[in-house]
Order: C-alpha cells, then structure tokens, then sequence
C-alpha cells in the first residue's frame, strides 16, 4: 500500500503545535496536554506557519488538542511581571506606541485567521476546557465538534481585558449579540448541551467518540466536488455582510461559473 503523508511524520512539530497531512485532510494538534495546551506567543508563531505549509491537495483541516483540555487558555506565565523567556511582557507590551503595539497584536491574530479560508473547511473538536484564547481558537474555525464534558469560557474581560484574538465576530455571528455579550462580561462556562442549542457547536458526541464524529463529518464535507464547497463557502461568509441585492448578485456569478465550469466551457 503507497505510504500517506501522515506515514512521513508531520509536517511540522514544534512548540506546542503539530501538523500532519493524509490526503485531503490534515489534522493540527495542540501537543502539550501537560500545561492543558494553555497558548503562547510561541505557540500561536507554529500555528500560523502551520496554515502556511499545507499542501494544496488539503481540503479539511481538523484541529484537536491531545488531552483532557483542548486549551486552557493564555499561558499563566503571560501574566507574571516577567512574563515567558524571549518574549515581550504585558507591561512590556503597554510600554509600546500604538502602532508597534497594534502590530504585535495582529501578528498573534494570524495564528487564527487562516482556517477562515474559502479553499479549506476547518473543525475544532473540542473536549474539557475551551477558555479565552482556546474558546478564541474553536471559534476560528468553521464547524466545532464538542465532547459531551466541554466548558467554553470568555474569561479575559474578568480579568480586567478584552478578546482580541479574532473570537468577537464569530461568536455573535452565532449566538446573537445579547448572549455574547453574557458570555463575555460573566466569564461563566457555556457547557455542550447549551453550546448546540445555541448554534455554538455543530454536535456534542460522548467524549470517547469524538475522534470519530469528527472524522465523520470531515469525510462527510470531502463527498462534494471541491469547488462547489469553495464557492459555497464563500457565499455564507459573505451572506451576513452583504446587502440582499449583492449577495443575490454574488449567488448568480459563482453559479455561472460552476455551470461553465461543469460544461467545460472554460476549458
């Protein structure tokens, strides 16, 4: 049997984050599950050069987190005076002007930016805690499997700040205005069965099943031709943006190019 990417070993593993592809599909990890996969600069560096190194043939990205926590959140250390080794403090961060500091932010949003992407289709399965900036991470992606013992929180306004890792839009899109921002002032855990309720998460499986749920579904999303589900995706994303009339206008441009496309015509 011809050897998968995944049997020559990740693509990348490094701190804190590993990237594996087979085929169509590759599956990033969060591999510290002693610290419960808290995040770091570091960390958030890996996972944008992750989203830079898959190979065109990828089509679904599944994102998971080895252990009982998919992430805890920041790195406690963040929030010590020194901070991590080799990285800038928050008082070293408040000490910036307002473009270097505005810079340094966006440079760590990266890391949740790409699985947004039209040419991929990106799931979090997510088990245990999901706080802050590992809410902010399954809300990057586009559907999220949840284990039946998952506990999303916002905890960054108790602490006297505001998330700033891309998590705000995603999180009204889904919930509504006036629940996250209950959410988000409370700091209170949202547990599975609210997260589906709410539209949150696409499902909650038992936590022993959620490798396959998600594995399911990630096949599920491969049945369709590649580039119905790109233009498909492109047109919900623009649908909460654009004006009726545009996104009427935007529907019957990619159809006519999938229709040309389908009768070779562009050929």
């Amino acid at each position: 049997m011809a050897s998968s990417a995944q049997d020559l070993g990740p693509v990348l593993d490094k701190d804190g984050v590993r990237l594996t592809v087979d085929d169509a599909i590759a599956t990033v990890t969060l591999t510290n599950p002693a610290k419960r996969n808290a995040q770091s600069p570091a960390l958030w560096r890996a996972l944008t050069e992750a989203g830079r190194l898959l190979p065109g043939s990828v089509r679904v990205v599944v994102l998971r987190g080895e252990g009982k926590s998919f992430s805890a959140g920041l790195d406690r250390q963040m929030f010590t005076p020194e901070g991590i080794e080799g990285e800038p403090s928050f008082i070293d961060l408040a000490r910036r002007d307002d473009a270097a500091l505005d810079a340094t932010i966006a440079a760590y949003q990266e890391a949740f930016t790409w699985w947004r992407r039209n040419d991929i289709v990106s799931i979090a399965a997510v088990q245990g805690h999901a706080i802050g900036a590992g809410f902010q991470l399954a809300l990057a992606c586009d559907l999220r499997v949840v284990a039946d013992d998952v506990q999303f929180a916002m905890r960054e306004t108790s602490l006297g700040l505001v998330p700033d890792l891309t998590g705000t839009h995603p999180l009204v899109a889904l919930v509504g205005y006036a629940r996250a921002l209950e959410i988000c002032a409370t700091g209170r855990f949202v547990t599975a069965e609210e997260s589906v309720a709410t539209g949150l998460a696409n499902v909650a499986v038992p936590a022993s099943d959620l490798d396959a749920a998600t594995q399911d579904l990630a096949a599920a999303l491969l049945s369709a031709p590649r580039d119905a589900v790109i233009e498909t995706k492109a047109l919900l994303r623009s649908a909460t943006t654009h004006p009726y009339d545009t996104q009427r206008a935007a529907e019957r441009a990619a159809q006519s190019r999938r229709l040309r496309a389908l009768s070779h015509l562009d050929d």
